[in-house]
């Protein structure tokens, strides 16, 4: 499985943000108001999206090539790896992520003009994201089996950054105290993360598994995943794509016992080898993102409903974009914990991918009034929130199914190998979406 996925960061709180790009004083004002004019000239939800996904986009083409010239075992051992030790960087990148949310919240009580303003706030996205390379990484030392509620852990996030957005319009209070409150709920979070992280080694499971000693506790490791399996049947847990990859490394363990005289290895697997057996699966995860990032949020956020102003109009792009897509995109995902279909070997999933397109144009003619060239075509509001509900819902599951469905089709030496050219397509797709947003945006 992949080491990580694209962090879900939903822009929730763009229209405080707009509303600092406008010239609007912070001070005044509804956070949930819409603001038009200058702010359009920083094509913020374009650029924030953009910035986000690049660090990703280098780490992963970073890591592809460090397997592919020195291999797994010497990347470990790298000068560039190992001069810093992991605890350090991963406490180092939280402490940092902490002190620019810090930095975010303070800005909503400092006066400045619309230039510097967006230049600390695009610095900070993209550091924010280059640092959350080391937490990914955290990841690879635990079991594949991880991957599917690491990403199910995502999408919680979204949507809890999206109740707290809407926690902070409906709180009646000024736009500055609202902005305020909502940009000190991700400072409490990462708080919280430090706390889990030093507490990790309280915890025997993952001692075991961060001290990355696989051939003294092979044993050991075969025992663990035994114990879970049993531990599954007692509970009366059906079969899943989880239990599924336990059974088959225990297997895959097992069989030297049938040869020792003689045991099998395996020689480094081929980066290029390995990319020829999973590439539809690959170009179907590039395409799933591009279409999502090259819409959402950049063309999504702009739609407004067509009802009379009041209540409903200011709560309706929050609710029915950001809100109805992090849960609908979370149930997609956690989907593929109990069924993967279409199988590896169907040509229905190109299909359904090649299908999302249709979100595009669908999203581009709902009700935008800043347009200039296209017409609205459905100016409805339960348009959109239809076309919401179809695309975060195919979004969330065929990102994890294609993230599942790719080890399967290699051999069981090369899931390593699969799983970081999977994490590299899928920052690949992430970055394209976002420089299409551009495009699309202009031709409204």
């Amino acid at each position: 499985m992949a080491r990580g996925d694209v962090p879900q960061d939903r822009r929730v709180g763009d229209r405080y943000f707009q509303g600092r790009l406008a010239g609007a004083n912070s001070t005044t004002g509804t956070l949930g108001a819409n603001h038009t004019g200058p702010a359009d000239a920083f094509n913020f939800n374009n650029w924030v999206t953009l910035l986000s996904q690049l660090p990703l986009l280098l780490f992963t083409l970073l890591n592809s090539f460090l397997y592919q010239c020195l291999g797994p075992a010497d990347t470990h051992s790298a000068p560039l790896m190992s001069s810093i030790p992991e605890t350090v960087r991963i406490l180092g990148s939280l402490l940092v992520i902490l002190l620019l949310f810090t930095l975010t919240a303070a800005l909503v009580k400092v006066d400045m003009s619309p230039g510097p303003f967006f230049s600390i706030t695009m610095a900070s996205v993209w550091f924010i994201n280059f640092l959350q390379g080391s937490l990914f990484g955290q990841l690879g030392t635990m079991p594949s089996t991880y991957s599917t509620l690491f990403l199910s852990g995502q999408g919680l996030a979204g949507i809890f950054a999206a109740l707290a957005m809407l926690m902070s319009m409906a709180s009646g209070v000024d736009a500055q105290t609202s902005a305020l409150g909502y940009f000190i709920t991700p400072c409490v979070g990462v708080l919280v993360s430090i706390v889990c992280y030093l507490s990790l080694p309280n915890l025997e499971f993952a001692r075991y598994y961060l001290a990355k000693k696989p051939l003294q506790a092979q044993g050991q490791e075969m025992e663990t995943k035994a114990e879970l399996l049993q531990s599954d049947e007692k509970n009366g847990i059906p079969n899943s794509p989880q239990k599924a990859a336990l059974t088959l490394d225990l297997d895959s363990e097992k069989e030297p016992e049938l040869e020792p005289e003689e045991p099998q290895k395996p020689g480094k697997p081929s980066v290029f080898v390995v990319f020829r057996k999973i590439w539809l699966t690959a170009m179907c995860l590039v395409l799933v993102f591009t279409v999502t990032l090259s819409v959402f949020p950049a063309i999504t956020a702009m739609v407004t409903s067509s009802t009379s102003p009041g209540k409903w109009s200011q709560f309706f792009n929050p609710i029915c974009c950001f809100l109805l897509f992090n849960v609908m995109d979370w149930l997609g995902r956690s989907l593929t914990s109990y069924f993967l279909w279409p199988n590896k070997d169907s040509r229905l999933l190109p299909l359904l991918v090649c299908l999302r397109i249709l979100f595009v144009p669908l999203f581009m003619l709902c009700h935008v009034p800043e347009r200039s060239r296209l017409p609205i075509l459905f100016p409805q509001d339960a348009y959109f929130i239809t076309f919401m509900l179809l695309f975060a819902v195919s979004n969330g599951y065929l990102m994890s199914l294609t993230m599942c469905l790719a080890p399967r089709q290699v051999l069981p030496h090369e899931k390593e190998v699969a799983g970081t050219l999977m994490t590299f397509f899928l920052a690949l797709g992430l970055s394209c979406g976002a420089a299409l947003s551009f495009l699309f945006k202009a031709l409204l």
